[in-house]
C-alpha cells in the first residue's frame, strides 16, 4: 500500500465537530485517508512513497462543486446587465449552435478553473442538445477523465420551447420521449454507484420555464426506477414565481412538490426567493439547495435565505454555476462570496462565519451530493480527495485564523490536490493538462461559435 504523508500544517478536517489542528498530519493509503491527527504522522510507516512538509499550509477536504454549466465557458462576458429572463433570451441563440468539440473545450477551460483552485468533485447540469452535434455528455466526461476530477453529470434536458410557452426557442429543445430516453441511455452507459465513484449521472431536467409537467414527472419516475439523483434550477427569480403562479396556479416548491421533485434524492439551484413554508418543505423532505451567490448577483436575482436554510438543517452546497454568469469560473471564491453576500441580509454579521462557509464548499456540498460518507471532510476510511493551501505568503500574513485567511483572505494558491489519491495540481498548477493548450483550445472555439451564430 502506497503512501503519502502530510505533516506540519493546520489541518480543518470539517468532521462533525469540525475538529481542527494547529499543526497536525493527513496519513493517505492508496486512494484512502488512513490517519488524521495533531503533531507529526508516525515515523515508521511502511511503503510511503512521499512526504510533504506543509509548514505554513492548511489542509482541507477538496471543494465539492454542486452545480455548474460548462458549455457557458465559451460565451463569458456577455449580456452583462441582464436579469436572468433576459440573459437567457439573450444567449439561447448562441447555445443552440453548440457541438461537441465546443462542449469538450468549454468542459475543459471550465474543469481546469475549478480543479486548479482546490475543488476536487465537479458537477454539471448540461440541458442544450443541438440536434446532429455530437455527444455532448460524453464531451464533458472525457474533460473530467482528462483532469483526473471526481465528476457528477446531470443529463439536463428542455421540451418547452417558445411555441408551447417556454422560455428557449423551439429549435433549442428536444422532444420529451427523445429526452428520457437519452437520459436513461446516460445512466445505463456511464453511471457507477460505487463508493469509490469517480462518474455519476444525475437526472435534471432544467426547469420550470422551459420543461413539461409530463417530462418533469417522468424524469422523477425514471430517476427513482434507476437509483440516481435528481437536479434542476428552482425558485431562483421573481420572474419564475411568477411563470409558475400564472401556469401552474401555484408557487415553484408546491409545484416542484407536486411533480414528485422534493426528496433526500434532489437537489435544486438556487433557491433565492423562498418563503418560511417553503424552507419547512424542503427540510421535511430533505431537498438540497445548490447556493451560487456570485451567479445571484451578477443576474440580480437577490440573496438566498442561507441561514434560514441551515437552521432548519437542509442541505446546502455550494456552485460556481455558469461562467456566462459567474466569469471568474472559481469555486474557492465563492466560500468568501456566499459569507459576504449572506451579512448583506436580515440576520446580518450574524448570518455565516467562516467556518461554515468553509462546510458548505466541502461537507455540505457532498451531503447535496449523496456523498458525504465518501467525501467532505478529512476522516479515516474516506476517499483522499483534499486540499494543502498556501497561507504563508503576503496575502495571508498577518491573518492567525488559517480559516479565517482561506476564507476572508485573497484566493489561496493550491501547493497540492489530491484526487483519489493522486495528485492533479501541484505548486499552482495542473498536472494532467496542458492550462495553455486549454485556454487556446477555448478561445478558438469561443469565436468559431460566434462567427456560426454571425452566419445563421
Amino acid at each position: 500500500m502506497h503512501r503519502i504523508v502530510i505533516e506540519n500544517c493546520a489541518v480543518a478536517t470539517v468532521d462533525a465537530q469540525d475538529t481542527e489542528y494547529a499543526s497536525g498530519h493527513v496519513v493517505v493509503a492508496g486512494n484512502r485517508i488512513e490517519s488524521v491527527g495533531e503533531g507529526r504522522a508516525p515515523q515508521r510507516l511502511e511503503g510511503v512513497v512521499r512526504r510533504v512538509d506543509g509548514t505554513g499550509h492548511l489542509v482541507t477536504p477538496g471543494l465539492v462543486n454542486t452545480h455548474h454549466h460548462f458549455y457557458q465557458w465559451l460565451t463569458r462576458g456577455l449580456a452583462q446587465d441582464s436579469n436572468l429572463f433576459d440573459w437567457l433570451v439573450a444567449l439561447y441563440p448562441l447555445w443552440s449552435r453548440i457541438d461537441e468539440p465546443m462542449v469538450h473545450a468549454a468542459a475543459r477551460g471550465s474543469l481546469a478553473m475549478m480543479v486548479r483552485g482546490g475543488v476536487t468533485t465537479a458537477m454539471d447540469h448540461h440541458y442544450v442538445f443541438p440536434c446532429g452535434t455530437g455527444d455532448l455528455l460524453d464531451a464533458e466526461i472525457r474533460a473530467a477523465r482528462e483532469l483526473g476530477v471526481r465528476f457528477t453529470a446531470a443529463r439536463g434536458s428542455m421540451d418547452l420551447g417558445t411555441s408551447d410557452g417556454g422560455l428557449p426557442p423551439d429549435f433549442a429543445v428536444e422532444s420529451t420521449e427523445d429526452a428520457l430516453a437519452a437520459t436513461e441511455k446516460a445512466i445505463d452507459t456511464h453511471h457507477d454507484p460505487g463508493f469509490d465513484a469517480m462518474l455519476r449521472i444525475a437526472v435534471a431536467p432544467c426547469s420550470p420555464f422551459s420543461v413539461s409537467t409530463e417530462l418533469l414527472r417522468e424524469a422523477a419516475v425514471l430517476a427513482r426506477r434507476k437509483g440516481v439523483r435528481l437536479h434542476t434550477h428552482g425558485s431562483e427569480t421573481v420572474e419564475e414565481e411568477k411563470f409558475c403562479q400564472e401556469r401552474f396556479g401555484m408557487g415553484p416548491t408546491d409545484y416542484f412538490e407536486s411533480t414528485g421533485w422534493l426528496g433526500e434524492d434532489v437537489w435544486m439551484a438556487h433557491c433565492v426567493h423562498m418563503s418560511d413554508t417553503d424552507i419547512q418543505t424542503f427540510a421535511r423532505t430533505g431537498t438540497g439547495v445548490a447556493h451560487c451567490p456570485s451567479s445571484n448577483a451578477r443576474l440580480a436575482a437577490g440573496i438566498a435565505r442561507v441561514p434560514d436554510l441551515l437552521a432548519a438543517d437542509v442541505p446546502v452546497g455550494l456552485g460556481v454555476d455558469g461562467t456566462a454568469s459567474n466569469e471568474s469560473g472559481e469555486l474557492h471564491t465563492e466560500l468568501r462570496n456566499a459569507l459576504l453576500v449572506n451579512r448583506l441580509g436580515g440576520h446580518r454579521e450574524k448570518a455565516l462565519n467562516v467556518r461554515q462557509a468553509l462546510r458548505l464548499g466541502t461537507y455540505g456540498g457532498a451531503r447535496v451530493l449523496g456523498r458525504q460518507d465518501e467525501i467532505g471532510s478529512l476522516e479515516p476510511g474516506k476517499l483522499a480527495d483534499l486540499v494543502l493551501w498556501k497561507l504563508d505568503g503576503l496575502g495571508h500574513s498577518s491573518i492567525a485564523d488559517p480559516v479565517a485567511a482561506l476564507v476572508l483572505g485573497a484566493p489561496a494558491p493550491v501547493t497540492l490536490s489530491l484526487v483519489n489519491g493522486a495528485a492533479v495540481v501541484e505548486s499552482g498548477r495542473l498536472l494532467t493538462v496542458d492550462e495553455d493548450e486549454i485556454a487556446r483550445e477555448a478561445r478558438a472555439e469561443a469565436r468559431r461559435l460566434a462567427r456560426i451564430a454571425a452566419d445563421d
